[in-house]
């Protein structure tokens, strides 16, 4: 599996551990067990670390995310394909060594073509190049 297909079931798998209410080792065991992917370790060790990473550290990522919502909009409003994308986004430029934070900029972009909406594309980039200011 490519690091970008990975990254795109780290998202998604993100949105179903947040629609579901689900934890991260439950989906990941889940998505192991029903995937005709061929998972190589490294595929199941990046996921299970952006799964759990996102999952232990959920209450700093969203703070990062909070802090450049526009005035009076709450984390609620955010659709939830978007806030997986940037939960997976920011634990990235924060935790993942492997990846340079302009690649996870990126990459949350181009999730955010395929999976959601133009405005959302935008919106994305704005949140995740300020944090990107805010951490360099």
């Amino acid at each position: 599996m490519s690091r970008k297909l990975a990254r795109e079931t780290a998202m998604t798998l993100i949105y179903q551990m947040n629609v579901n209410n689900s934890n991260a080792s439950e989906v990941l065991e889940s998505f192991i067990e029903n995937s005709e992917l061929e998972l190589s370790k490294d595929d199941v060790e990046y996921l299970k670390n952006c799964l759990e990473g996102v999952e232990n550290r959920k209450k700093e990522i969203d703070g990062y995310i909070e802090r450049y919502l526009k005035p009076g909009w709450k984390m609620g409003r955010i659709a939830k394909v978007d806030l997986a994308i940037l939960r997976l986004g920011v634990y990235e430029m924060l935790y993942r060594e492997d990846v340079p934070n302009v690649v996870a900029v990126n990459e949350a972009i181009e999730l955010a073509k395929k999976y959601s909406t133009d405005e959302s594309r935008v919106f994305i980039n704005g949140v995740l190049g300020n944090i990107l200011r805010e951490i360099k």
